[in-house]
């Protein structure tokens, strides 16, 4: 989840301006209000705009329950468009129009309707809690190598429940994902009820008993995993651990919990980004102090170069990327934004380029093997977000693939980064034996050659084997290379093991 990534199930939000003149733009200037749904504590969802115009130009600022951004766009009549200021895109995320002292919106395939705020419409940003000064966290040497397991966010968003767990835990064993390695069925947001006077957060009824949730997930040979946020919300604006970091903490250890993504989402209301080291530090002091060992993600989407302090916090991964969707594009900007971090993942600090959306639908079954693929050969987490329940044989095929979770799963580590030649793009990722992976990519439209020269891979040694791990077949060599045709968007992904 992406503290500027909408859900689906939260009303979207909008920003708009005119060029129709003073009296209009004087109209639209000030606040703006978008009613939500209600969440599952019962709590009012809503989105704030606060906007300014000059001429044709709009800015101003998003606030929600849960996350906030700046915006910035123009205005043609009663049209505008809306673009993040965070970030570079060629498209807007939001277009719509005005008209009768009403905004109207698109955004993610959906219409809103928004009018001028009160005050009872604000939304109150608590007061500052000093983060505390620097200092390691002691590492108690979690996560040798990548975690892997399920995420109910990209399947389930806000509908995941206490029996859909249970069916998903059964489901993990029965499918063989738990015995290939897939240990972990976390839960992430919109669990959470309400704190009542002593500051104790309360499931909400969708969960009615989290620490027999845990018992039963573990009675399976599972480990199960929950979210927060540093900040006063999450995402989906539920209470977050904003000054509960220690009770918290100590909640999850007593429920049972083996691992925590922590989501910065609403933390930027309270602290610069300059402060993440020490806001996230808070946390894993925290979890150490429960004694209990509880993998520790982060979710702070590559945010001050995470990659080089999220050791120093007792972090064990930490998102390098925003929000995955399911589709080609966003899979390889993702994973092309995490290559730049590979000097420092290894055992214990893995790098994570989001979850897999594999058998979510929206990608051809060449397509999904690139993506685990390229997962496993930058040394990713593996958390699947499909529906394993009901799995075709070609998911299972693509998820349970043990060659190629052998490679993610390497002891030494290594995370393998691209070079790109024409339309196809190589990654060579070191192995623990002295061989190595290589995977070739056809990022074309149409079907393409892909050559392997040995010479030119940092084998310890000499070539022993050379194995394709998507045919299962050692392949022959013709004067110490290899070829193949790769399909569009397809991988061709070896193991070249050493003498």
């Amino acid at each position: 989840m992406s503290r500027i990534h909408f859900r689906a199930w939260i009303v979207a939000i909008v920003v708009v301006g005119l060029s129709w003149g003073v009296a209009a733009c004087q109209e639209l200037a000030g606040k703006w209000v978008f009613p939500g749904e209600k969440l599952h504590n019962g709590e009012q969802q809503r989105t704030i705009l606060d906007l300014n115009q000059k001429g044709a130009e709009i800015t101003g600022q998003i606030i929600a329950l849960g996350w906030a951004n700046g915006v910035k766009g123009t205005i043609h009549d009663s049209h505008f468009e809306l673009f993040r200021t965070d970030v570079e895109e060629p498209k807007p995320f939001l277009v719509g129009d005005v008209a009768n002292g009403e905004l109207r919106i698109t955004f993610w395939g959906g219409t809103h309707v928004g009018h001028k705020a009160s005050a009872q419409d604000d939304i109150v940003i608590p007061a500052q809690i000093a983060p505390p000064a620097l200092h390691p966290v002691a590492s108690i040497g979690q996560a040798k190598t990548p975690p892997m397991g399920w995420n109910s966010w990209n399947l389930f968003a806000d509908k995941i429940d206490d029996k859909t767990v249970r069916e998903m835990a059964d489901a993990m064993v029965t499918s063989g994902l738990r015995d290939a390695g897939y240990v972990y069925l976390n839960i992430d947001d919109t669990w959470e009820g309400l704190r009542d006077e002593k500051g104790v957060l309360h499931t909400n009824s969708k969960f009615p008993d989290m620490k027999a949730l845990a018992d039963y997930v573990h009675s399976k040979g599972l480990k199960i995993g929950i979210y927060s946020s540093p900040g006063p919300r999450t995402c989906g604006g539920y209470p977050a651990s904003y000054g509960f970091e220690e009770q918290d903490a100590k909640m999850f250890a007593a429920w049972g919990f083996d691992f925590l993504k922590y989501d910065w989402c609403s933390a930027g209301y309270v602290y610069k980004d300059e402060a993440i080291h020490a806001v996230y530090q808070k946390m894993g002091d925290a979890l150490l102090a429960t004694g209990r060992p509880i993998v520790y993600s982060l979710c702070e989407y590559g945010l001050q170069k995470v990659e080089t302090w999220g050791p120093e916090v007792g972090a064990n991964l930490w998102r390098t990327t925003d929000d995955i969707r399911d589709e080609w594009e966003s899979m390889m900007t993702n994973i092309h934004v995490q290559a730049p971090t590979a000097p420092w993942a290894g055992p214990g600090r893995w790098n994570d380029p989001d979850m897999l959306e594999v058998g979510n639908g929206h990608m051809t079954a060449d397509e999904y093997r690139t993506h685990i693929t390229l997962w496993a050969l930058t040394a990713a987490p593996l958390l699947a977000g499909n529906d394993v329940r009901t799995m075709t044989a070609e998911t299972k095929s693509i998820l349970l693939n043990k060659e190629v979770i052998a490679v993610d799963q390497d002891a030494l580590g290594k995370q393998a980064v691209p070079v790109k030649v024409g339309q196809l793009e190589r990654w060579v990722k070191p192995l623990a034996d002295g061989g190595v992976a290589i995977g070739i990519v056809n990022l074309g439209a149409a079907p393409a050659v892909g050559n392997v020269e040995i010479k030119d891979l940092p084998i310890q040694g000499s070539a022993k084997q050379v194995r394709d791990l998507w045919t299962h077949q050692i392949v022959a060599l013709q004067n110490g290379a290899y070829s193949a045709t790769i399909p569009a968007h397809g991988t061709l992904l070896l193991r070249i093991s050493a003498k």
